[in-house]
Parts: C-alpha cells; structure tokens; sequence
C-alpha cells in the first residue's frame, strides 16, 4: 500500500531513482502540474525504510516504484489494482489526494511553510519568486508530525 502524504500519488508513482536522495532524506519533484508543485520533499524518519526498500529493489526500471515485472507503475494500475480493493475491504470511501489533506492539517500545526506540500498561495510574489528553502526545516518540519 502506498500513502505518501503530503504528495500526490502520481507524483511518487512517476518518481525516478535519480532523483531520490536517501542519505540525505529527500527527493525532487522536477514536474508538477504548477511551478509551485517543483519542489524538494522530506522524507520523514518513519517512512524511509520504504524508500530503502523501493530503492534496493534490483530491476531495470528507472522509476522508484515499478510493477512486479519492473514496469513504470500507472496511476490508474496502482488505483484499481491496490488503492480502490484496499479501502473497499475496510468500508472506507477516501481517494488518494486525501492523503495530502492528513498531512497538511498537522503540518500547519508546526508552523511549517506551504511551500512543503507545493502550495504557495498564501506567501506574496516577494516570497515565492525570492525564498529558497533549505531541507532541514523541511525535515524538521515533517517528522514532527
């Protein structure tokens, strides 16, 4: 099962190896729907023996997370196949963009910038064109929650 809250199920499903930095706990996201959703994301302590895992895998795929044959994983194969049978057994009706709703609560609990999660609606153009985040406080940030 993959939740990854905080970012769309897309965006990890279209994430390539060359762009995860495990030592370092964080990946890039070089194509967004928005120049807002180009960012760097956290990975937070708790899910990074997931990325290790993924990771380690030993296939040809160039993605993170690949089908069992070592295929790009879809959106729409990893919805029917593993996100839709998954919350039918447990009665829950929930699509994966809610994930991004379970982090972004806490998250503004933490005083953390929206810029985390690819929102920047709330800083002025000064912010947005002229902030450069550093990933520490980003990682802070998501393992405090």
């Amino acid at each position: 099962m993959l939740i990854y809250s905080g970012v769309r199920i897309s965006e990890l499903l279209d994430l390539k190896k060359e762009h995860l930095h495990i030592k370092e706990r964080y990946f890039d996201i070089i194509e967004a729907e928005t120049t807002n959703g180009i960012r760097k994301v956290p990975i937070a302590k708790k899910t990074l023996p997931f990325f290790q895992s993924w990771m380690a895998k030993n296939n040809d795929c160039n993605y993170l997370l690949s089908t069992p044959e070592g295929s790009h994983f879809l959106y729409r194969n990893y919805y029917d196949s593993y996100w839709k049978p998954f919350f039918e057994e447990l009665d829950l009706n929930h699509k994966p963009h809610d994930t991004r709703h379970t982090t972004i609560s806490p998250l503004a609990m933490t005083n953390a910038n929206p810029k985390i999660v690819g929102h920047t609606g709330a800083m002025s153009l000064t912010e947005r064109v002229y902030t450069h985040f550093e990933i520490q406080p980003l990682l802070d940030a998501i393992d405090e929650i």
